[in-house]
């Protein structure tokens, strides 16, 4: 493998890695939070790019400023995660909280299931594409070789900026210590006065956001089509998995790693790509089943 193709495939699996991490932190955090395996996760993030893609599109059908898409990124986004995941939690998911798990993960998948043919009734079977931030961006040229922008700067840096400001919400505001405090302990946590109910709707719709801004950035870089809300949220699943369940820190490392294995294989054998993430992640709960960063630790509240 030439220097230049190995290149090609570490930016590539730098910038699939970024847009998968904030669809698996956004998974793991709600999962580490509320205990619920959110399979409709995948359909937040289906719905974001749609989303994405109608402002997007209609912005610049309006003829303004290529660069009103970036906020326009971050709106669908927002818009998504506080309507459809504020929806989702009020009136499904906080009635099964206590239910058995298998029972959350088939009524979560019911929940899929349903969005799923929702985004087919509004915006039908054909594919949206919406390229204005690639171009706003330009190209960046290394060793000869052409890459955009957006991919291989704008998304990661998303990505880590969320992870920093993600931590620091957790750790250093109010609100987070709350969610800490319910995730450690939900009884003692209410037994000082914390609303329970108030920290779970919080944290799912901000799991939510994260899903959608996930399909929202992808929007310039693919076509949004039906059915990617459900490779996505495997894909995030094996990376959650990977990291183990619950672990913030280590969804960013796992998302690299899978990332960048499932680049590699592209371009050294494209037959192994589907293979590569969900073998890694067997691989690695073989070694050890509480994932890369899942040893159980007391943490004093």
């Amino acid at each position: 493998m030439t220097t230049t193709l190995a290149l090609i495939a570490l930016l590539d699996g730098i910038s699939y890695a970024s847009l998968l991490f904030l669809v698996a932190v956004g998974l793991t955090l709600i999962f580490g939070v509320l205990g619920v395996l959110n399979v409709a996760h995948g359909s937040l993030y289906a719905i974001g790019a749609y989303m994405a893609a109608t402002l997007g599109g209609w912005l610049t059908a309006q003829g303004y400023n290529p660069w009103l898409t970036f906020p326009a990124l971050m709106a669908a986004a927002i818009l998504t995660g506080v309507v459809v995941g504020g929806l989702m939690e009020r009136f499904l998911l906080r009635q099964i909280y206590e239910k058995d798990p298998t029972l959350q993960l088939l009524i979560t998948f019911a929940v899929f299931m349903v969005l799923e043919n929702v985004q087919r009734m509004v915006w039908g079977v054909q594919p949206y594409f919406m390229s204005e931030p690639l171009r706003a961006l330009g190209n960046i040229e290394l060793l000869g070789i052409r890459y955009t922008a957006y991919q291989i700067v704008f998304l990661p840096v998303m990505a880590i900026l969320t992870m920093v400001g993600l931590r620091y919400f957790l750790r250093h505001t109010l609100a987070g210590a709350k969610i800490v405090a319910v995730t450690e302990d939900r009884e003692a946590a209410t037994s000082i006065g914390i609303d329970a109910r108030k920290v779970y709707f919080v944290t799912f719709v901000i799991g939510a956001c994260l899903a959608a801004m996930g399909g929202a950035l992808a929007t310039p870089t693919t076509s949004v089509l039906p059915g990617m809300g459900a490779n996505m949220i495997v894909l995030s699943f094996a990376v959650a998995a990977t990291a183990g369940l619950g672990n913030i820190e280590g969804a960013l490392l796992a998302a690299l790693l899978i990332g960048v294995a499932r680049s590699f294989a592209v371009y050294i054998m494209p037959e192994t790509e589907v293979l590569m993430p969900y073998l890694i992640m067997v691989l690695i709960l073989l070694w050890r089943p509480m994932g890369l960063f899942g040893a159980v630790q007391a943490r004093k509240i």
